[in-house]
């Protein structure tokens, strides 16, 4: 395995700030730790016991391919020696993330329109069933104000310029239309399958210069995202994890989200739950348009009010980011869901705030 963790040590016990005392009532509600001592060696893979499988979209044809990824521990963030690192990646800090499913492929278009363009009612030819009520009962995003590909390409391509919120919630049509449950990633569970059980800056290693045979970003994207899976997949079977377009998480974003979980002590499913706020939350990945160092595993992003600038409507889409053609995202599906997520659903509306 590459890469090293030697550089991580708990020097002495834990100081705990009187900022923490100013927490958000949403991190109060999710416990950090688990009381559990470190494994001797992270990262920990533990045997998957889920296989791979490929979805198919009830009344259509279009299917996508979910990659059985196990559970276990490692260390989330980067270490400080990691060239390029934003002071948002530390302190490095032991996590634990449950066993899932997740997408193979950023979601594409070909996937997407089934639930925003397309009438599934009009294309049944048998009564609807009850996943078919429950999908149509799901809101929709409303027409967008400009192309919403901006140019980028539909068919095979990845969806992009959609606000979290309306991730969120093709999540939950989708969730209805198969009967299973899909999300968005936590922050935790995406930098885990984007490591793939290394512990180097890229999931191929430190070398940069190798980027390029498993990712789009500013260097070879020719300022376009490109159709997926055209770039070698991670050492999990997950393609452009690396650039093309950054993905969604579920969580908030919060620069300094880090310093509130211990060293010396394992954190269970962390995750920063989302609430009615439009802004900010967590895009993983780098994109096409970004720079070698903003694809690292470690490497994070927030959302801000910047990607909507050129909407003139007021108040301004919950669907649509005019700015953002960089952002799509990926679906996951836990094996055993955790309990702070269960019959999760964005609670943004047109009257949430900025802030």
């Amino acid at each position: 395995m590459k890469g090293s963790i030697q550089q991580w040590s708990v020097a002495g016990p834990l100081v705990v700030s009187l900022a923490m005392v100013a927490l958000p009532l949403a991190l109060l509600l999710v416990p950090a730790t688990s009381g559990q001592q470190l494994p001797s060696k992270l990262p920990e893979v533990e045997p998957a016991k889920h296989k791979t499988y490929t979805e198919s979209i009830p009344g259509s044809k279009v299917s996508f391919e979910m990659i059985a990824v196990p559970g276990g521990t490692y260390l989330m963030g980067s270490p400080e020696s990691e060239a390029k690192r934003s002071s948002d990646e530390g302190p490095q800090h032991p996590v634990k993330v449950g066993a899932l499913w997740m997408g193979k492929l950023e979601v594409t278009w070909d996937e997407y329109d089934l639930y925003w363009r397309k009438n599934p009612a009009a294309q049944r030819d048998k009564p609807e069933s009850p996943q078919d009520k429950a999908a149509d009962a799901v809101t929709r995003p409303t027409p967008p104000y400009a192309d919403e590909t901006f140019g980028h390409g539909r068919e095979g391509n990845p969806v992009l310029c959609i606000t979290h919120h309306a991730a969120m919630e093709y999540c939950r049509w989708l969730s209805a239309k198969t009967g299973k449950t899909y999300r968005l990633p936590t922050e935790a569970e995406w930098e885990w399958a984007c490591r793939a059980g290394t512990t180097t800056a890229y999931s191929f290693g430190d070398d940069p210069s190798q980027l390029g045979e498993y990712a789009w970003y500013d260097k070879n994207s020719e300022e376009v995202a490109h159709k997926v899976g055209q770039k070698k997949a991670n050492p999990w079977g997950l393609h452009d994890m690396h650039g093309n377009v950054a993905e969604w998480c579920v969580d908030h974003y919060k620069k300094d989200y880090y310093e509130q979980f211990p060293l010396d002590k394992v954190s269970l499913s962390p995750v920063l739950l989302p609430d009615d706020k439009r802004y900010s939350y967590v895009a993983r990945g780098g994109s096409w348009v970004d720079a070698a160092s903003g694809l690292r595993n470690a490497a994070r992003r927030g959302s801000s009010k910047e990607w909507l600038k050129r909407d003139p409507q007021q108040p301004q889409s919950i669907w649509w980011m005019t700015d953002a053609d960089f952002v799509g995202f990926r679906v996951v599906r836990p094996v055993e869901e955790q309990d702070n997520l269960k019959g999760l659903k964005s609670k943004v509306t047109r009257e949430s705030s900025d802030n």
